[in-house]
C-alpha cells in the first residue's frame, strides 16, 4: 500500500521539486502551503491543502490524514516582516512537531539553512554552537533546537537539513541566479554588489535526491543535523559574469549594493557527514547546473 507523505510548504521552490520527483514514486503525496501552486508549478495526482501553520487551530483543524513521512519547507519569504518570518518559521514548526508528536510519525524533516551557524569560520561543521543574526536565522535556529528537545524528550524522528544556497529551474526572482538571469535576458542594466564574497551553490536535483536518500535511511538518520551544499564555495562575481556571457547580454553594475550586516565573506558548509553516512555528493557542476537553469528560464523570453 502506498504510504501518506505530507509535504508543507510544498508549493515553493524546493518542495515542488521534491514532490515532483517523488510524485513517481509509491506515495500518496499532499502539499500543505499558505497559498495554492503558481500554474507552473501545479503537479498532477497530488492534493493541496491551504493552511497557516502559524496558526494551531489551522494545523489541527485541515490536516487530518495519517502520515508516515513530513517534510517542512515552510516559512514567510520575505524576511523583513520579522514577525511574519517568526511566526512562519519558528512558531509554525512548533505547531507541527506538536500535531504529530503522538501521531506515530516514521520521519520528520526539517529545512533548517547555513546561516543558523552566524559567522562561524567555513567550512562550517554541524557539531559547532550556532549564534545566528537574522531574524530569519534566528527563527531557523530556534526551530531546530525546538526538534532537537523534541528528539531527545520524546524520541521525535526528526532529521534537520541546513541548506545553503539551492539553485535551478522555476526558482523565483528573489534569488541572486535566477534575478541574474532574468535582468540579463531582458538585456537589462542591473545593480549587484562588489560581487567579491564567496558563496556555496547547490544544483536543486542534487538537493532532492539527498532528500530521496534520508527518506530510503530514515532509521540511521534520525536525530541528526546535516550540512548541505557543494562544499566549496564561488566567487559572486564570477557568477554574475557567466551568466552575462553565456546569455550574451544584460549589464551588471557592481558596487551599488552594500552587503547585509550579518553577511560574511565566504560561506561554505563541510558536507563530510552527509557523505559518511548517507553516501551523497552532489553530481551537477556549477557550470552544468547554470546552463540547465538559464535554458528553463529562455523558454520565458
Amino acid at each position: 500500500m502506498k504510504k501518506n507523505l505530507l509535504i508543507i510548504g510544498g508549493t515553493g521552490f524546493l518542495g515542488y521539486h521534491f514532490a515532483k520527483k517523488l510524485s513517481k514514486n509509491s506515495f500518496n503525496i499532499t502539499i500543505v502551503s499558505l497559498t495554492k501552486p503558481k500554474k507552473i508549478r501545479h503537479l498532477k495526482k497530488i492534493k493541496y491543502v491551504q493552511c497557516d501553520v502559524s496558526k494551531k487551530k489551522d494545523v489541527n483543524k485541515k490536516i487530518k490524514k495519517n502520515f508516515k513521512y513530513i517534510f517542512n519547507f515552510s516559512g514567510h519569504v520575505d524576511h523583513k516582516n520579522k514577525k511574519k518570518t517568526m511566526l512562519s518559521h519558528y512558531v509554525g514548526t512548533q505547531n507541527l512537531s506538536n500535531h504529530f508528536k503522538n501521531k506515530k510519525i516514521e520521519l520528520f524533516v526539517q529545512i533548517g539553512s547555513g546561516l543558523e551557524y552566524g559567522k562561524n569560520k567555513s567550512p562550517q561543521v554541524e557539531k559547532e554552537k550556532s549564534i545566528p543574526i537574522s531574524n530569519y536565522a534566528k527563527s531557523k535556529y530556534f526551530a531546530s533546537q525546538h526538534l532537537l528537545i523534541m528528539y531527545k524528550k520524546y524520541d521525535f524522528p526528526v532529521v534537520i537539513v541546513k541548506a545553503y544556497q539551492v539553485y535551478g529551474p522555476q526558482q523565483d526572482n528573489n534569488r541572486l541566479i535566477p534575478f541574474v538571469i532574468s535582468k540579463c535576458l531582458e538585456g537589462d542594466i542591473f545593480p549587484c554588489s562588489s560581487g567579491n564574497q564567496y558563496r556555496d551553490f547547490l544544483y536543486v536535483n542534487d538537493f532532492v535526491n539527498f532528500l530521496k536518500k534520508v527518506l530510503q535511511n530514515e532509521k540511521i538518520c534520525k536525530g541528526h543535523i546535516f550540512n548541505l551544499g557543494v562544499g566549496k564555495s564561488y566567487k559572486i562575481k564570477k557568477i554574475i559574469s557567466f551568466i552575462q556571457k553565456k546569455i550574451g547580454k544584460g549589464n551588471p553594475k557592481f558596487g551599488l549594493i552594500k552587503l547585509r550586516e550579518e553577511e560574511s565573506q565566504n560561506v561554505f558548509p563541510n558536507i563530510k557527514k552527509a557523505k559518511k553516512i548517507l553516501n551523497w555528493e552532489p553530481t551537477t557542476s556549477l557550470e552544468k547546473g547554470l546552463s540547465a537553469t538559464i535554458e528553463s528560464y529562455r523558454k520565458k523570453f
